[in-house]
Parts: structure tokens; C-alpha cells; sequence
């Protein structure tokens, strides 16, 4: 019998090395090379495979466009974000950090699919009296299939036999198969078992759909060739101690990525938020400096945001902290404003907060920023009822950005009175009830901000 023998797998891309090296030498990712061990059962096929149906080769003429059956969530956030609802035969990878409320979802989605065609939820991580504890205390009456395994090839069998529509995994990294002798949860067991439960969803037609951890860093953990496999990739957001949960696809076959669900944690479940602009918004009222609202997009979906600037004497060496907010496109905005407005910030702290926990990263928050961080630092309190939203360039120019007309409107179906925007972004038509302020440059923008507020 051969002897198993060592590899180096890069968590980034999967390649394999030889030898252990500080840095891939395909992807150039530094210290991602995992230890396995390779055997002479490694890279088999799963004989529970061998009898499904097989594979056809079909004319792109004959292909219909409407052969997509899509199953509903139950959640008409959630059948938005992945586009429509679950596509027959997709797989779908669901990160988040732990106790988020991951499998809180699962079991309410699960409870709309069983009750369309049957659905199975495979646990390796709890037992069935715990998911039951959990369905009972969120109310779900289905009678879904339970099934506590973790080991691969049993669990292709039982679904064989079983049939489901849909079938959950609960978690990828718990899953192990016979035919790798590494570790459950290493880089080799991750991708052989989402590589075998994946070709049993693509030849079965059954909606997949994989629970996965993230790392410390917020990335999925395991193998990045994991979200290359699958479908469509959505990440769990949100404090765990808060009420709010956000569900972003940042990979979707079937639809458009960068969408967002925004969900309550309550205790009877997740309840989906159809109008999350109002829970971003935490005070209409305000009467203290350093906040404004912009209206951001995420993909199709116009929100409205409070950003929440804090100016503060440094005694030290000058903060710069951002939260749900890129910190490197702050130090930028600080120099522009002391270069073409004159306020200096270099001894003072600068802290920035988006509310709601939403990470914004569209150039169009750049003017709301700033006004906000002046605002702080002159002590100005910005009436409750203005928004603003542009791009600044490094030469001080507002800059305009997409789908203006939309955000207006977003802005005046909330009660919002004036928008600061830029001048290319003038709408060709007068918007009643809110008035439109164009600026083109920066300086334009503070000098409105300085004459309202005196």
C-alpha cells in the first residue's frame, strides 16, 4: 500500500505545494498554506455518486430561458436578495459569525420549502432535541426532516432515499467523507465534501443550501475555492448582541450581487424589515453637531443613513477611527477639506460612525462626510431635515453619481426638505416638496452649510 504523503494547500486559491512557504506561488496570499495529509483514498469519487442520473449534452437553441423553477423563502427580502427566490439544482453558502442567527433562518426558510415539496436539514453540530427546542420556541409547525450526521457518504444515501426538494447543511466544516483522511474542517475535507454535495444537487435538481464559519477576519473559513463552487455566496452581518441582522450577496448567479435583506432578531424569530431606511435613522430630531443623513444605494435598493462625525482635541498623536467606513478614504477627505476649505483637522481626533451597522464603500458618501465632519468641528447642528450625498474629487469638484433622480425621491417619501447634491446631478424636471441644492465645488457646499446655520 502506498504511504500517504504531506501537501500544502493555499486557503485563497487551493493550489498545492510541495513544501510549506511564507507565500503561495500562484496567488501570492502570505502564510495561507495549510498542512494535509494525502492518501491513497484522497481525490476518490463517492460510490453513493455512481448512480445518479447522468449528465446530457443539449443545443443552446433548445435551451429555454423559463426552465428555472424558483422556490420562495418565504421572506420577500430575502427572495430579493438571491434574486427571485431559491433556483432548483443551486447551492447556496451562508456565512456568518457565530450565534448571528444563522440557523434561526435556516429552520424559517426550511419551514416555507418543506411545506412546498419536502426538505431536509442536516445537522453536524446540534441534535435533533435542540433543533426542535429552537423550532418549537420560534413557532415553526412543519414537520421537516431532522437528520444529526456528520458523515458524508451516509448523508448523500439517506437524501438519496429521502428525495427532498431542499436539503441544509449545518456545517460545511463539521462534514467529513471516507475517502480524505485529514481532519474535519481542514482545507482538503471542506472542498472534497462541498465538491460531492454539490454534484449530488446539480444532478439531483435539489436546492443546496451550506452553512459555513467565518474567520476572525470575516472571511469564510476553509478554502476560498469554497465560494467558487457555489451558486451564490450571502453573508450574515450585524452585531450579534443587537436587533438587526443584514443579508448581503456578494456572489449570485441568478441575480444581482450587493444586494441586502435587513432582518429583527425577535424573540419569536427573524423578522424581515421592508422599509429599513427607518431603523438607519436613528433620531429625525437631532439638535447636536456632527450627524447628517445620506441616501446610499446598495445594488437596486436606495437607503437613507445617518453618518455620525465626533471632533475632538488630540493631546496626542491625531486619531483617525472609522466605523463602517473605509478608513483610508477618510484620511483623504481630511486632506481635501484642509486644502480647498481651510479647516484643518491635524490636532484633533476624528472618529466617524455609520449607524445601523451598514458598511458603506460608494464614493457618494464622500460630501456627507465631510459636512458632517465641519459640522463637528465649528459646532454646527445640520437641520434634521437635509440629506446630502456626491463624490469629492482630490481638486475639491463634487462630483456627480448614479441614479440621483432616485435618491431624491427616497429622501422626500421620508419627510426630507433640502438636498445638497451635485450640479451635474440636477434633476431635468423641479421634485415638489424638497428643495434641491446644486454645489460644484466643496467650498460651496460648507459656505451653504455656514450661511443657513448663523
Amino acid at each position: 500500500m502506498p504511504k500517504a504523503h504531506k501537501e500544502f494547500v493555499c486557503r485563497e486559491c487551493g493550489s498545492a505545494h510541495h513544501q510549506w512557504a511564507g507565500q503561495c506561488q500562484d496567488c501570492k496570499a502570505w502564510n495561507t498554506l495549510d498542512e494535509i495529509i494525502i492518501s491513497k483514498k484522497s481525490g476518490q469519487k463517492s460510490a453513493v455518486l455512481d448512480d445518479l442520473p447522468e449528465s446530457k449534452i443539449e443545443r443552446l437553441s433548445n435551451v429555454s430561458l423559463n426552465n428555472k423553477n424558483r422556490s420562495s423563502s418565504g421572506f420577500s427580502e430575502l427572495d430579493r436578495t438571491l434574486g427571485g427566490g431559491f433556483v432548483d439544482g443551486s447551492v447556496v453558502l451562508i456565512g456568518g459569525d457565530p450565534g448571528i442567527g444563522k440557523s434561526t433562518l435556516i429552520l424559517q426558510v426550511l419551514e416555507n420549502l418543506n411545506h412546498q415539496s419536502g426538505a431536509l436539514y442536516v445537522s453536524g453540530e446540534e441534535s435533533a432535541e435542540q433543533i426542535s427546542d429552537r423550532a418549537k420556541r420560534i413557532g415553526v409547525k412543519e414537520d421537516i426532516l431532522i437528520l444529526s450526521e456528520t458523515h458524508l457518504e451516509r448523508i448523500l444515501s439517506i437524501a438519496k432515499q429521502a428525495q427532498p426538494r431542499a436539503i441544509v447543511i449545518d456545517s460545511i466544516q463539521t462534514i467529513y467523507s471516507d475517502l480524505s483522511t485529514s481532519a474535519p474542517g481542514s482545507v482538503s475535507q471542506v472542498r472534497d465534501c462541498a465538491s460531492h454535495l454539490t454534484q449530488f444537487a446539480k444532478q439531483t435538481n435539489t436546492i443546496l443550501i451550506m452553512i459555513g464559519h467565518v474567520t476572525k477576519g470575516g472571511a469564510l473559513a476553509g478554502p476560498r475555492i469554497l465560494e467558487h463552487m457555489v451558486d451564490t455566496v450571502l453573508y450574515f452581518e450585524g452585531d450579534p448582541g443587537g436587533r438587526y441582522r443584514v443579508i448581503r450577496a456578494v456572489k449570485n448567479r441568478f441575480g444581482a450581487v450587493n444586494e441586502i435583506s435587513v432582518f429583527a432578531m425577535l424573540e419569536e424569530g427573524l423578522k424581515q424589515v421592508e422599509n429599513p431606511s427607518a431603523i438607519f435613522l436613528s433620531n429625525k430630531s437631532n439638535t447636536s453637531p456632527g450627524s447628517m443623513v445620506m441616501v446610499t444605494r446598495e445594488s437596486s435598493r436606495p437607503l437613507l443613513i445617518e453618518v455620525q462625525a465626533l471632533a475632538d482635541q488630540a493631546y496626542s498623536n491625531p486619531r483617525r477611527v472609522s466605523v463602517g467606513f473605509d478608513q483610508n478614504r477618510l484620511a483623504l477627505q481630511l486632506a481635501i477639506l484642509n486644502k480647498h476649505a481651510n479647516i484643518a483637522s491635524f490636532d484633533k481626533d476624528i472618529f466617524i460612525n455609520i449607524v445601523g451597522g451598514i458598511k458603506v464603500s460608494e464614493t457618494a458618501s464622500d460630501l456627507v462626510v465631510i459636512l458632517s465632519i465641519v459640522s463637528s468641528i465649528k459646532n454646527i447642528v445640520i437641520p434634521s431635515d437635509w440629506i446630502a450625498f456626491g463624490e469629492v474629487g482630490l481638486t475639491g469638484e463634487v462630483r456627480p453619481v448614479y441614479n440621483a433622480e432616485e435618491r431624491i425621491q427616497e429622501a422626500k417619501k421620508h419627510g426630507y426638505k433640502v438636498a445638497i447634491i451635485p450640479k451635474l446631478n440636477s434633476p431635468k424636471k423641479k421634485i415638489s416638496g424638497i428643495e434641491i441644492v446644486t454645489v460644484s465645488y466643496l467650498v460651496d457646499a460648507i459656505r451653504y452649510l455656514l450661511k443657513e446655520s448663523s
